[in-house]
């Protein structure tokens, strides 16, 4: 079995209760009624009058006036302040999907003709840069031929492999073999249609008089070539083996609506071209061959920065970026030393690698793929004169229809959810930009850019990578630069959720990691706007602090109430109606969003098992602040089988329902029936999260797993042969390296050399070969023009 071809039952297997529709949402949101506005605004003032009317009547009965039994001072303090922030997160959620309905109603979208007529005048350029480490092929492949595929003009796509240069174990080797070998393989897979159309522009450019009308015949010939290029991509489509539901959402509906596209263009020339094809002008025409023309011209090419001893080696996505944007407009060659090989600037020798300037980067995560005019509708709106400030353009990613898996589902539906509120938020001018898909302008990289040194050698860093939230912290350095952030408010971008506990853990974990740690930044991004009379709303800041905070501040709280006894004078039903429209108005979205209004209580369960994940990660983010260490960035496992969580992450679930089943039986016997309820809901949503989203089953494989980790450890496989010591003490036999010793003057027992032999005749290493091959098309088929003749 090749690296890519996989049994069809090689993801994860159904379950019931897994995602029936596997169709996306409309990519151009649907526009909000009136009555769905005044429910939003309703929501809104409801919550803040809940809010100030429990305030009064805590701090009048329990205060002020008292009454029997009543709770201490620091009890009703630390009940008020919970109750508090737990509301303010809640108006934020309710005031970022007001924002989203807003938009909706005053948003326009730009004819693609406009477009076209653009982009024949202007062409800024882009390189879209993937940032990769030990990713699947097939999850690589996706996301290189949806970038690929772009209809944008000369397009640089670069795969940052940040696997290690030379892995001693064959997995890893065939996963770096199989990343540095795919994008040659893309290129070859689009060379027939690339040839074809750069031909037919030519020979149309060549031919055309732009002083004389366009025939019919001309039309026909442009039609034929779209109907050529959509039988083509529809082949592609059909041909791809299908896997699991990323990759038959990225067949259907990246490839199938591109190819959809371009056979729906086709015939409506055909029926120009019989009725009126001096319609379709000399320029117009001219437009239409070079969107074909760039649909396929894409350069696709790969880069490890880890082979190089000049380049950071930091591991983490942000200077995986941050390397290879620092070379960018440079010419550069290998030189090899002892100490390993560098990247240094050609100067008058003939380089090795040349990395072309840029006007705008595209960043995309391996796991992400984006429809086909992610890039020109992005790119336009940054080039308009209203948003010359604007230095992250981008589409919050949804997720793939068709989850497999009930915790893939709910995952999927917050993260939908979320789409919502970042549209909404770009509204209230609080856009932070979400790391799995963007448009960056550099010129706004060049304004925060910081520079340190690695010896003789310079380390660029414009992402800043203090953090695990990389995206997060880079969005606070733009602002308080001048610049801002914004958010198309179209679906054009769509990524993987985890399809487990563990594997999500580990994602929702790096979230919650760093928001504090970016708290004083933002206030100091605040002050910096001051100064530049620049005015930051209530409404920015309240979302801005709860994006950052909330899910330390909400995490926190909730536990409090779940396992602190509160007096019963203190819970009362207004408690609940701050509640309220927060849970009503997530059930209304995730009904547009086409889930179902129940799943408002799924999530609620959801959340409460990621209580201690999200308290884990915010912990680290203190230790980090009282350490000053730079936190260590853990990737999203991306594999076929389940990943084991770590053990508290399983046991703490179950200690929480047990706890408020105990709460439920005091509450009861006492007859305070607004603890009982609460402590009734956190019960029974908890334990159906837990066997619903964990399993008892494989609670207990994971609980055995964890506690045997503790008392031996299996032995793993037996490594590769490895060079000897890059430099080493002298010896009777002298010194091993003595090249090293004399190149760098001292010994140095820390330093080896990142290029290691290569293994001789690995017979694990098997050649590469892609889940489609490239279609063959019988131009008979579709229509009567024949391919455009070659020019000379």
């Amino acid at each position: 079995m090749s690296l890519f071809r996989r049994d069809q039952d090689a993801g994860p297997r159904r379950q019931w209760g897994a995602d029936k529709n596997i169709d996306p949402m409309p990519q151009v949101p649907r526009i909000a009624g009136d009555w769905t506005m005044a429910v939003g605004r309703f929501a809104v003032v409801f919550t803040v009058a809940a809010w100030a009317a429990l305030m009064i009547t805590v701090i009048n009965g329990q205060v002020i006036e008292g009454v029997a039994g009543h709770a201490s001072l620091t009890e009703t303090v630390g009940f008020l302040t919970a109750v508090s922030l737990l509301a303010a997160s809640a108006t934020a959620y309710l005031f970022g999907r007001l924002g989203f309905y807003y938009r909706t109603k005053e948003g326009r979208r730009t004819p693609r003709a406009m477009l076209d007529e653009f982009f024949a005048e202007r062409r800024p350029s882009v390189t879209a840069l993937i940032p990769s480490y030990q990713e699947e092929p097939g999850v690589i492949l996706m996301t290189l031929l949806s970038t690929a595929l772009q209809e944008y003009p000369d397009l640089r796509v670069v795969l940052l492999v940040d696997d290690p240069p030379n892995p001693r174990y064959a997995g890893p080797r065939k996963l770096l073999d199989a990343a540095h070998a795919l994008p040659g393989e893309v290129e070859r897979l689009l060379s027939e249609p690339r040839r074809r159309f750069d031909r037919a522009l030519e020979g149309f450019e060549i031919s055309i008089d732009p002083s004389l009308p366009t025939t019919a015949d001309q039309v026909h010939g442009l039609a034929g070539e779209y109907e050529h290029a959509g039988s083509w991509i529809q082949s592609l489509s059909d041909q791809y083996h299908v896997s699991d539901h990323n990759e038959g959402f990225f067949a259907t509906h990246v490839l199938g609506k591109l190819a959809t596209d371009l056979e729906v263009i086709g015939r409506a020339l055909r029926t120009a071209a019989d009725s009126e094809p001096e319609k379709i002008d000399a320029a117009r025409m001219a437009q239409l061959y070079r969107r074909l023309a760039w649909t396929f011209r894409a350069e696709v090419s790969s880069f490890q920065r880890k082979r190089f001893a000049s380049l950071s080696a930091e591991p983490n996505k942000a200077m995986n970026l941050n390397s290879y944007i620092g070379l960018m407009g440079g010419a550069y060659r290998e030189v090899l030393t002892p100490a390993g090989l560098n990247l240094v600037a050609a100067g008058d020798h003939a380089p090795d690698l040349i990395v072309p300037e840029s006007d705008y980067i595209l960043t995309i995560d391996a796991d992400s793929v984006i429809m086909p005019e992610y890039c020109l509708r992005l790119v336009h709106l940054l080039e308009q004169e209203q948003h010359q400030k604007v230095a992250v353009a981008q589409s919050p990613y949804s997720a793939f229809p068709g989850a497999a898996t009930r915790l893939e589902r709910i995952a999927g539906a917050t993260t939908d959810l979320q789409h919502i509120i970042h549209q909404g938020m770009t509204y209230h001018g609080a856009t932070f930009w979400v790391g799995a898909n963007a448009i960056l302008r550099k010129s706004a990289l060049a304004d925060i850019e910081e520079v340190e040194y690695k010896g003789p050698f310079k380390i660029y860093r414009y992402i800043s990578d203090r953090t695990v939230i990389e995206d997060t912290e880079s969005t606070i350095d733009l602002a308080a630069g001048g610049w801002t952030l914004y958010n198309y408010n179209e679906r054009l971008a769509f990524s993987a959720t985890p399809p487990d506990f563990g594997s999500l853990a580990i994602q929702r974990n790096r979230w919650a990691n760093g928001g504090l740690l970016i708290l004083p930044k933002m206030w100091r991004a605040v002050r910096e706007r001051r100064k530049r009379g620049e005015r930051t709303s209530i409404g920015e800041l309240l979302l801005r602090l709860n994006y950052m905070a909330s899910i330390f501040w909400a995490s926190l709280f909730v536990l409090c109430l779940m396992i602190i006894p509160f007096n019963g004078h203190l819970v009362s039903p207004l408690t609940y109606a701050v509640a309220v429209p927060y849970f009503v108005a997530m059930a209304i979205d995730l009904k547009y969003c086409g889930y179902k209004y129940f799943d408002a209580a799924r999530i609620y369960g959801f959340n409460l098992l990621l209580l201690p994940v999200n308290l884990a990660g915010s912990l680290s983010s203190m230790v980090q602040a009282l350490t000053g260490a730079k936190g260590k960035f853990m990737r999203t496992p991306k594999v076929r089988n389940r990943t084991v969580p770590a053990f508290t992450y399983v046991v703490l679930p179950y200690l929480l329902v047990a706890w408020s089943v105990y709460t439920f039986k005091v509450a009861y016997e006492h007859d305070l029936w607004s603890n009982a309820v609460f402590a009734a809901i956190n019960g029974l949503l908890g334990a159906y999260a837990i066997i619903a989203f964990i399993g008892v089953r494989d609670s207990i494989v994971d609980i055995w797993v964890n506690v045997t980790s503790w008392l031996y450890k299996p032995q793993g496989p037996k490594k590769m042969a490895a060079r000897a010591p890059a430099a080493t003490e002298p010896t009777e036999e002298g010194v091993a390296n003595w090249e090293l010793v004399l190149y760098l003057g001292h010994t140095d027992r820390r330093r080896h050399s990142r290029d290691v032999p290569e293994a001789a005749g690995d017979p694990d290493r098997a050649p590469l070969t892609l889940p489609v091959s490239a279609p063959e098309i019988d131009p008979a088929g579709i229509g009567t023009a024949d391919l455009a003749p070659e020019t000379t």
